[in-house]
C-alpha cells in the first residue's frame, strides 16, 4: 500500500512513472543496489532521527555515514535514530522502505545531504522494501519541496 501512496504523491511532479518495484528485497543499500543494478553509493538512503518533537529525514548516498559533530552543529542535538515504531509513526513507512515522500504532515522535515550531488542519479526507496524511484538529482530536489541541502555525512574517503 505504501508504494501506491508514494506513486500518488509523485504524480504531482510527473514522476509517478519512475517508481520501480522488485521481486527481490531492496531493504538495505546493498540489496537495493543489486535489485536496481547500480553501485551502492547511488542508493539514496533515508535516515531518520528524532529532533525535539519531530523527525529529521536525511537523504544521503548509500556509502556515507552520519558525522556526529556535523549533525550536532546543524541540528543542535546528538544524532539519535528513531526506533522502528517511531519510523512508522513519523514517516508513514516501515524500515526498509523509508523515503522522503508522502510522510505524515508536520511530523518530519526532509534534508538532502550534499553527498548525493556526486552523481547524476539517485534512487530513494518508494515506500516499501521492494521498490525505488530512479531520479535525476534535479528530480529528487524538485520532488522534495522545502528540503534543504545539508552537509552532515562523511564520504567514504573522509571516514
Amino acid at each position: 500500500m505504501s508504494v501506491a501512496v508514494v506513486r500518488d504523491y509523485l504524480k504531482q511532479f510527473g514522476l509517478d512513472g519512475k517508481v520501480e518495484e522488485f521481486d527481490e528485497s531492496s531493504a538495505t543499500v546493498e540489496l537495493a543496489a543489486h535489485a536496481a543494478g547500480v553501485i551502492p553509493a547511488m542508493i539514496a538512503k533515508t535516515l531518520s532521527f528524532k529532533v525535539d518533537d519531530h523527525a529529521v529525514l536525511i537523504v544521503t548516498s548509500g556509502d556515507t555515514k552520519v558525522d556526529n559533530r556535523k549533525f550536532k552543529d546543524r541540528f543542535g542535538t546528538k544524532a539519535k535514530m528513531l526506533t522502528p515504531e517511531e519510523v512508522l509513526e513519523y514517516t508513514g513507512h516501515a524500515v526498509g522502505g523509508v523515503c522522503p515522500y508522502a510522510n505524515p504532515e508536520g511530523k518530519s522535515k526532509v534534508y538532502l545531504d550534499r553527498s548525493m550531488k556526486r552523481f547524476d542519479m539517485a534512487l530513494p526507496a518508494a515506500g516499501s522494501d521492494r521498490s525505488c524511484v530512479r531520479l535525476t538529482i534535479e528530480e529528487l530536489e524538485r520532488s522534495c519541496p522545502g528540503a534543504e541541502w545539508v552537509d552532515v555525512c562523511k564520504l567514504p574517503e573522509e571516514a
